[in-house]
């Protein structure tokens, strides 16, 4: 069974956006300021279960429109390039 991660959307106070994970079953927390921050904490930490995790996203309520709309942008272009990727791997594109 797969182990739970929260990774909640919050605000800095200082004008910017972070990334907050949680690992449910230590209790482990780290503070992302971006999404490769993000990436290599989850790689991390989800090591720790041989890979087999599942992630419950949520938001603080104050976190502006314009914060999600530039953080749904930043994860497209991860998971565009993270499907290149695998096809690569499988041979349907060069």
């Amino acid at each position: 069974m797969a182990v739970k991660f929260i990774s909640t959307i919050k605000e800095n106070g200082l004008g910017d956006w972070y990334i907050e994970l949680v690992d449910t079953v230590d209790g482990r927390k780290v503070a992302c300021n971006n999404l490769k921050e993000y990436e290599d904490a989850i790689e991390k930490m989800g090591d720790d279960y041989g890979g087999d995790i599942e992630v419950e996203w949520r938001k603080d309520d104050n976190v502006t429109n314009a914060h999600m709309e530039e953080i749904r942008l930043e994860m497209s272009k991860y998971k565009q390039r993270y499907d290149d990727e695998a096809m690569k791997r499988e041979g349907i594109i060069q």
